[in-house]
């Protein structure tokens, strides 16, 4: 039989919906970052107690591992549906939480849990999203695929903050925490909705074998044991550096508005959160770019190139005056774009078949967010916001050391 009259299953609906999961993972991701300045000016916190929200969030990275041996025992689709499952759940708590706590000592805390708990859906989205984008058609359209799906997730991370800033923070209610109540539902029952559709829809099974090496050619090169190789540690704790780079700005960077509407060097009717659009939008911009200067560039001298173009851009936001040096801060999203993927592949290079249990270790770098924003923000709060900020410094050097050398290190 002539192999182009076999017909193809027809994985479109079920390619839309997955890439829906991409899209969803980027706004859940980006609008808790942008949740911080209404959550200071709501709850009265510090500086330091606003970046708990990174805490809560991102702390749920440190189940990476254990979630993926779960995913090994549940399979792609049942963790997929569980993940968007645990969303529903955590937005539905906060909805009721809130209503129950509202005006109590106890609102913030309750707050943080329901998000901790939105936040180990969205690793599990992590885990199994990807592989999906990738096995929903032909092998020949799966950088298509996986582009397309990226495209949606960076749209994802513009659309957030406008979310926050539109329907949250100048909704009826204002800086209250029950201006959270109605958005927070409708994305409940949206990811509620969303976890029956995926129940009922057809999705391919993934074969953990698919990639195999030629003869035994991975029995003879590769070590034992995947903590015999200190490029995949290094990386780890690349990650963890670059999510104080990507989630630094974003989080202080309304913290460094206000300070300037504070001394009358900018207007005092400037609502800070609107601007965090422009940063996630560089980072699609940058993305773009990215992918052309990847097809021209080897990825190691274009990781490079970025860091020095966010060096730069932080630099300048220390000696630009006023809005000037806030737009400094905004253009290093174009270089923080292609930083994480960048990383990533340079921590899981050479592997064989360690690849994906040495992806589990790498992602726990994740948690730097949960545990480098609450010490800027104690610096920024004790010392000083410029210092907090000057932190960014020590990030980007660290992840240039492990692009030029450690990446390179195969011995232990």
């Amino acid at each position: 039989m002539d192999n182009k009259n076999i017909q193809q299953p027809n994985y479109g609906f079920a390619l839309a919906v997955v890439i829906l999961v991409c899209f969803l993972l980027g706004f859940v991701t980006t609008m808790n970052n942008s949740m911080i300045d209404f959550c200071k000016q709501t709850f009265k916190l510090s500086e330091s107690q606003g970046q708990l929200v990174n805490t809560a969030f991102y702390g749920a990275y440190i189940l990476s591992i254990p979630l993926a041996f779960l995913m090994n025992k549940l399979g792609y689709k049942i963790t997929l549906v569980l993940g968007i499952g645990v969303i529903a759940v955590g937005f539905l708590l906060n909805y009721f939480g809130i209503g129950i706590f509202a005006g109590s000592d106890a609102i913030y805390p309750v707050f943080l849990s329901c998000m901790f708990i939105v936040a180990i859906g969205i690793v599990l989205l992590q885990l199994v999203a990807n592989p999906y984008v990738k096995a929903l058609g032909t092998p020949e359209k799966g950088a298509f695929r996986m582009t397309l799906s990226q495209s949606f997730n960076s749209a994802a991370t513009v659309i957030a903050p406008l979310f926050v800033s539109l329907l949250i923070v100048s909704g009826p209610s204002g800086y209250n925490e029950t201006s959270i109540r109605v958005p927070f539902l409708g994305l409940a029952l949206f990811t509620l909705i969303l976890t029956i559709v995926l129940v009922f829809i057809k999705l391919p099974k993934i074969e953990e074998g698919e990639e195999k090496t030629e003869g035994n050619k991975e029995k003879q090169t590769y070590k034992s044991n995947v903590f015999k190789y200190p490029h995949v540690i290094f990386g780890a704790l690349a990650i963890f550096m670059y999510m104080g780079v990507e989630i630094g700005i974003p989080s202080l960077m309304p913290a460094k508005i206000r300070a300037l509407m504070a001394s009358g060097a900018i207007g005092s009717d400037i609502d800070p959160t609107i601007f965090l659009p422009w940063y996630w939008g560089g980072l699609l911009v940058g993305r773009i770019l990215g992918t052309i200067l990847l097809n021209k560039f080897k990825p190691r001298h274009v990781l490079t190139f970025a860091l020095l173009g966010g060096i730069v851009c932080v630099a300048l936001s220390f000696v630009l005056p006023g809005m000037v040096g806030i737009y400094a801060m905004i253009a290093a999203g174009l270089f923080h774009s292609v930083m994480w993927p960048l990383i990533f592949n340079l921590a899981i290079e050479d592997l064989g078949h360690h690849t994906k249990t040495a992806s589990g270790i790498v992602s726990t770098g994740v948690i730097g967010a949960a545990i480098l924003m609450p010490l800027m923000g104690w610096i920024a709060q004790n010392v000083a916001l410029m210092a907090a900020i000057a932190l960014l410094f020590v990030y980007y050097l660290y992840i240039l050391l492990f692009c030029e050398k450690l990446s390179k290190i195969r011995t232990a």
